[in-house]
């Protein structure tokens, strides 16, 4: 019986370790990400099914989906993540002047933040602007033939005489929605019939994401080295502590300038309307997750391997000087820079 007990006081702190460890999500994920790229049929029913549901469901094909599915995610995310910055001060990163011994010697002040019933107008600045695109611009995704994508802007077959008649299937031709009486706003968007791979899907988001960061990183530059953008950024970095309300702290050119750049990510290679879906609850929490002033041990740098991710910390440096770690998610950008400037230095003298 005592070798029992002792083995298992042997036992919890190795259970302890490996529940803290990064190893375990790194596993999980890793092994879903390898079958669903190398066996894609194991996925592939339930991507079928899945999408099927989806394609027959109104509120799917409803025009401002995108933009409702961004703010359900955010007002989901980010109060977790205040609430977790609320109760945990050892978890803060705190780069205000104060050390880690003085967070941990006491409770500190939490940064004035604002209760969710306070922030109705917030919501409404962000969707107002997204949901008057999403209801005057024809949706083009992918895998859509172009006689769907006119009926569902509003242009009947029998308009053929019109200058608007020939729409082009490129999002990078615009097309403005037809307004009639019968169809006064463009309410519904054309999906593609297939369902996507779990290979095609995984492929796709992490194309459109490395896209983004590459884009962001030389417009995130300019809005730090060019003075009107400038004066506009600077309210973002004006805070007496980083905290995850801060991710939401943007102009309205900001905002749409965001959502613009993922949408450029997602369409310039094609993605699936699935791809799409699955890409906006990423995307939020990793806006959160780098504006959250929250030290996590599963966060998403420490996951990813080689320091490839750039993490909560890496960017409340950022907001603190105003200086590197320009790319919102990963970091070669960054290294990339550095490296180039040590050897312009260093050719210089």
């Amino acid at each position: 019986m005592s070798s029992f007990h002792t083995s298992n006081r042997q036992i919890v702190p190795i259970v302890r370790g490996l529940a803290s460890s990064v190893w375990v999500p790194r596993i999980v994920l890793g092994t879903f990400i390898s079958t669903a790229i190398l066996r894609p049929s194991i996925y592939q029913s339930f991507l079928t099914a899945l999408w099927l549901s989806l394609y027959s469901s109104r509120l799917y094909r409803f025009s401002g989906f995108e933009t409702v599915e961004t703010v359900l995610c955010y007002i989901i995310i980010e109060p977790l993540y205040t609430y977790k910055f609320g109760r945990n001060p050892h978890l803060r990163i705190d780069l205000r002047g104060r050390s880690r011994s003085t967070v941990d010697s006491g409770r500190p002040a939490i940064p004035k933040m604002r209760r969710p019933s306070k922030r109705m107008g917030e919501m409404f600045l962000y969707a107002a602007p997204l949901l008057l695109l999403d209801f005057t611009m024809i949706k083009k995704f992918a895998g859509v033939p172009v006689t769907e994508i006119r009926r569902s802007g509003g242009y009947s077959f029998e308009v053929v005489n019109s200058s608007f008649a020939d729409i082009s299937p490129s999002f990078l031709l615009p097309t403005v929605h037809n307004f009639t009486l019968y169809c006064p706003l463009q309410l519904t968007r054309a999906l593609p019939v297939a369902s996507p791979s779990s290979r095609r899907l995984c492929f796709e988001l992490i194309a459109s994401f490395f896209i983004y960061d590459t884009l962001f990183f030389f417009i995130h530059i300019a809005f730090h080295r060019v003075k009107f953008l400038a004066k506009i950024h600077q309210p973002h970095h004006t805070h007496a502590e980083m905290h995850p309300q801060v991710t939401n702290k943007l102009s309205v050119a900001e905002r749409i300038s965001l959502v613009l750049l993922a949408n450029f990510a997602l369409n310039i290679i094609g993605s699936h309307v699935l791809t799409r879906s699955a890409f906006v609850p990423l995307f939020v929490y990793l806006l959160v997750e780098v504006h959250s002033g929250l030290d996590l041990p599963w966060s998403y740098d420490k996951l990813m391997p080689f320091g490839w991710g750039a993490g909560s910390r890496v960017h409340a440096n950022h907001h603190r000087t105003g200086n590197g770690a320009f790319a919102p998610f990963f970091s070669w950008w960054d290294w990339g820079c550095e490296s180039l400037d040590k050897r312009w230095k260093q050719k210089r003298t």
